[in-house]
């Protein structure tokens, strides 16, 4: 029986020749396709499709229309209104992006031979440098220096103060870390586990197949295989909430800068 390697189905491989790139005072960059450029690729496809097929403006709105509004209405009330409030409607587009782009990612790995973009660290810390820095420059555009009140607790003695600002500049500095590894730990593990009972369904079938007693790892691979459809089921569900949750923290960190003045 073959060796079960749980972890080779997040392997990025090239699936066309190497296509080397020079660019003047970088040098040599391998431009060529990769699983996950491809599965890139293909959810920035069905967004798109999904997008001219929902934007109709009907009156009486079909099911993809109706689709549409519903996650815009979500992302728009939820998140973007309900965390930073009305001065949140310029960050709307950002944030829809971001939860759309993250669940297709998800969810289009759950489909039988797809790649998950979102389990390859690389890709989350690029999402989630990419709100840090939109967070530092929102941060800094809308209140100059006076952003780094956000570090200095009010109503505190300086002693105490240079403590918490410590304490606050630390925890600040490790949001992208925490964003990208809470993305990237949800999509490796579940993936794992389901992987690892779809090896039980093969090998206790297996098994089974050797007659007697050995007959009972079909009883086991039964259940390995219902196992797999409610992994299944439940990772559909995360897939949607670790968008859902990764937009959230865009929006509350989005937040303390918008609406520093009137939170300090």
């Amino acid at each position: 029986m073959a060796a079960i390697e749980p972890m080779e189905q997040f392997m990025v491989q090239r699936i066309m020749p190497p296509l080397p790139v020079r660019i003047p005072g970088v040098g040599v960059i391998d431009m060529s396709i990769t699983n996950s450029v491809l599965f890139m690729l293909i959810a920035a496809g069905l967004i798109s499709a999904f997008f001219l097929v929902s934007a109709k403006r009907a009156l009486v709105p079909g099911r993809m229309q109706a689709l549409a509004e519903m996650l815009y209405g979500m992302v728009d009330g939820a998140l973007t209104g309900g965390i930073i409030g009305e001065r949140g409607r310029p960050f709307l587009p950002f944030v829809f992006t971001l939860f759309l782009l993250i669940a297709t990612l998800d969810i289009i790995g759950l489909a039988p031979g797809g790649f998950t973009v979102t389990s390859q660290l690389a890709v989350t810390a690029a999402l989630a440098v990419m709100t840090f820095v939109t967070v530092l420059a929102v941060g800094f555009a809308r209140n100059g220096l006076g952003f780094f009140k956000l570090f200095w607790p009010s109503g505190v003695h300086w002693g105490m103060g240079l403590f918490l600002m410590l304490i606050e500049l630390i925890s600040f500095s490790v949001r992208p870390l925490t964003l990208a590894m809470r993305l990237f730990g949800n999509m490796l593990g579940g993936h794992v586990v389901t992987y690892m009972f779809a090896s039980f369904v093969i090998g206790l079938g297996l098994f089974g197949l050797q007659g007697g007693l050995a007959s009972l790892g079909f009883i086991g691979s039964a259940v390995s295989f219902l196992m797999i459809v409610a992994l299944t089921a439940l990772e559909l569900v995360v897939a949607f909430l670790q968008a859902f949750v990764f937009a959230a923290l865009t929006c509350v960190y989005l937040n303390e800068v918008v609406n520093l003045d009137h939170g300090h």
